[in-house]
């Protein structure tokens, strides 16, 4: 796990992180911000999957042109581990708010 996480990305993940951590302190604080703290981790997490296919292609550009395409596919799944994260952290808002729903 801790692999994945320094993948990822050390800052972004710390983030991330930060935000779960906030979305459960907010599930007991402020129940009504519990959406809006997972709408920021998704977010999150795409800002930092854009980053990095952005970093990819600036690597692209600038490498050799017979780049292998096993360094290509790598350095893009390594990209979407914290957009994995930051879908993880939004579903676990929504089972919170599912979970805080008033019941009929």
């Amino acid at each position: 796990m801790f692999k994945l996480f320094l993948e990822g990305g050390p800052w972004m993940m710390s983030v991330l992180t930060l935000l779960l951590v906030a979305l459960f302190f907010v599930a007991w604080k402020a129940p009504n911000w519990v959406k809006e703290t997972g709408k920021a981790a998704l977010a999150f997490g795409f800002l930092s999957l854009l980053m990095g296919i952005h970093q990819a292609a600036h690597f692209l550009a600038h490498a050799n042109p017979a780049v292998d395409s096993n360094i290509i596919w790598g350095g893009m799944s390594v990209a979407m581990i914290p957009a994995m994260y930051g879908i993880i952290i939004y579903l676990i808002s929504l089972v919170i708010l599912v979970i805080q729903k008033p019941r009929i």
